[in-house]
């Protein structure tokens, strides 16, 4: 059976994206950890398939590169607004939803997408960092240089030990650049590697990185790897509101791949 998808990276951080509406796809763990293999397949960070919700709109559903379907995804619901927009189903302001709820994007004139992440209730200090769910649960620690850290070695360790009830945290070495501009390298468990960006992972930066500094809104600079992104809020008692993750996005090739192959 052929499946019909398109490839696209937000800031180096790159899925296939389907069109699932029809339900024509059964993304198996076998099924979307061969998609993803880089050697064997197509090769990405994850799968997303774009389906009808019930409430006569859009659904983001998400799978990390093992195969198991996962948490909000920042970077892939950028990635997503832009399919959306290409397939002709929404014009400059794109809505949908994904598994932690309710989102919207809109295309911006410089042609980056900025995208409504959900609100944050606190930041919970733990160990030498900081712990929050922005959708993905992430774990920040600042560091001197994030040139010098192994993130493969130091945040597996870290992802398996904290938050280990819910099945571990996506963990982000932070240093600070400037004043609101932030180095970020980040290990996102299911993908089990250091990716190119993260905007959930971003999105936490920031935040943490806020709630230390005591300064109540964006926006804040995040330079990754794979490129640059910004993350706008504002802060309401304990928590923070009204936030949005801005970046790139690149649609870099459509393609056909049969699944009887793999």
């Amino acid at each position: 059976m052929p499946i019909t998808f398109s490839k696209y990276h937000g800031t180096g951080n790159d899925f296939i994206m389907v069109d699932n509406r029809t339900g024509g796809l059964n993304p198996t763990v076998n099924l979307v950890e061969k998609l993803c293999n880089r050697h064997f397949g197509i090769g990405a960070d994850g799968l997303i398939l774009l389906e009808n919700a019930q409430e006569s709109s859009l659904m983001m559903r998400y799978f990390n590169s093992d195969g198991r379907e996962s948490t909000m995804c920042g970077n892939g619901g950028r990635c997503y607004a832009h399919f959306a927009h290409q397939l002709g189903l929404a014009g400059q302001h794109v809505s949908f939803y994904g598994i932690d709820g309710f989102h919207e994007a809109y295309m911006l004139d410089n042609g980056n997408i900025r995208l409504r992440m959900i609100d944050v209730s606190a930041v919970e200090p733990v160990e030498d960092g900081f712990f929050l769910n922005t959708g993905s649960p992430h774990f920040v620690l600042f560091v001197r240089n994030v040139e010098e850290v192994s993130v493969e070695h130091e945040g597996r360790l870290t992802s398996k030990s904290v938050n280990v009830q819910h099945g571990g945290t996506n963990v982000n070495f932070v240093q600070l650049a400037g004043e609101k501009v932030l180095k970020i390298r980040t290990y996102e468990r299911g993908v089990e590697a250091e990716t190119l960006s993260c905007g959930t992972g971003s999105v936490a930066s920031a935040i943490a990185y806020a709630n230390f500094f005591g300064f109540a809104e964006g926006p804040v600079e995040l330079l990754a790897p794979g490129g640059t992104l910004r993350v706008y809020f504002n802060q309401e008692g304990d928590g923070y509101k009204n936030i949005w993750l801005e970046g790139a996005v690149t649609h870099v090739f459509n393609g056909s791949i049969e699944v009887d192959d793999l």
